[in-house]
């Protein structure tokens, strides 16, 4: 084996690529992106917009959070960070039963603008990446780095001090994703017996005598409800959520099972993985 420098190319006025050919290599395959959100989806390409111009590129993730993504040869510049930051706000309005993400793609993201992509981001969602093309042989390599990832405000503590009530959630949701919620929490009974349903400003979870104990949350969205689990990695209850087919997870940052549901059908045709979930979550935390 003999290591190698790769020889590193400049796309801006390259004869041999364009940025249709980069948008394209991207639409095919989007995980080339590795933005870190799961896998991602191509909706569109060129999506026109309303008030005039064309967004690069509109991809999905499996949450249904969408990414506005802008293509810049060349290093970034004040009409390409505008235009990304207006496209994002367009679909955004467009679209509000999704959480938006703007995503910025540049050869070189200068140190300049770098500080004022910061000063937007929390503010706005915004993921910078920068691109790299290097020759390989006949062919061209391309390497997307994240320089820059979205900033998730707020803490757990700060999301308590923030309290919401039902009409909220079924704003934020749909009233048949609410019943859902409601009809796991009476079909837990005994379990759960002395907890009430506590509505925060990002998910609902459990409080007894007014106190928190979220060793189970509810996250509905529009068409899904995630159902998370606090507690140590089980194999064996892994092992059974692989084998029923179900849409899940397991953070290790924050020791937790996230379960992606449709309808009480569903968590009835597993009802017994979900007691002990609950039996576990309850084991760990309290």
């Amino acid at each position: 084996m003999v290591l190698k420098t790769l020889e590193k190319i400049k796309l801006k006025n390259n004869p041999d690529i364009n940025e249709d050919m980069i948008q394209k290599f991207i639409f095919d395959d989007p995980a080339v992106l590795d933005l870190g959100v799961g896998d991602l989806t191509a909706i569109q390409r060129e999506k026109i917009q309303p008030a005039g111009g064309r967004l690069d590129l509109l991809l999905a993730d499996d949450d249904g959070n969408r990414y506005e993504v802008e293509i810049q040869l060349g290093p970034t510049d004040p009409s390409h960070i505008i235009r990304t930051i207006e496209y994002w706000d367009s679909e955004k309005k467009r679209y509000p039963q999704y959480d938006h993400c703007a995503v910025i793609v540049a050869e070189e993201v200068t140190g300049r603008f770098m500080n004022v992509i910061s000063l937007f981001n929390g503010s706005i969602p915004l993921i910078a990446l920068q691109l790299s093309a290097y020759k390989v042989g006949d062919d061209i390599a391309l390497v997307f780095t994240k320089v820059l990832d979205r900033i998730e405000l707020g803490t757990d503590e700060e999301e308590e001090l923030t309290q919401t009530d039902r009409n909220y959630w079924v704003n934020r949701s749909t009233k048949d994703m609410m019943k859902i919620v409601d009809l796991i929490y009476k079909d837990l009974g005994d379990l759960i017996s002395g907890f009430e349903l506590k509505y925060n400003k990002f998910y609902i979870g459990l409080s007894s005598n007014g106190v928190s104990k979220n060793f189970m949350s509810f996250t509905p969205k529009k068409k899904f409800i995630y159902l998370e689990f606090r507690g140590h990695e089980d194999v064996e209850i892994t092992k059974t959520l692989e084998d029923q087919g179900l849409d899940f997870s397991y953070d290790g940052k924050w020791r937790a099972y996230k379960v992606k549901i449709s309808s009480f059908e569903e968590y009835q045709e597993n009802r017994e993985v979900f007691i002990k979930l609950v039996t576990n979550a309850k084991d760990y935390l309290l």
